[in-house]
């Protein structure tokens, strides 16, 4: 059930090269759910850890994770 999260999760993230040549992703139904790295690969692993912690304390603090998919596959 939480990888199916993860998995959904990353799927809705976009990414952006930026002007300086590194690379900024986030999860827009994720508030505050962002990575900035030097490629695009590591952009996308600093994301799924910076989320996956950010569940962890979520649940510890009683919050509500937010929707990211009506279907989760």
């Amino acid at each position: 059930m939480l990888t199916n999260y993860i998995r959904t999760a990353m799927y809705k993230a976009t990414y952006k090269l930026l002007e300086d040549g590194t690379f900024y992703g986030e999860i827009p139904e994720c508030r505050g759910m962002w990575a900035n790295a030097a490629t695009l690969e590591a952009c996308r692993e600093d994301l799924q850890y910076t989320l996956e912690g950010w569940i962890v304390l979520g649940l510890r603090l009683g919050h509500t994770l937010p929707i990211v998919d009506d279907e989760v596959t």
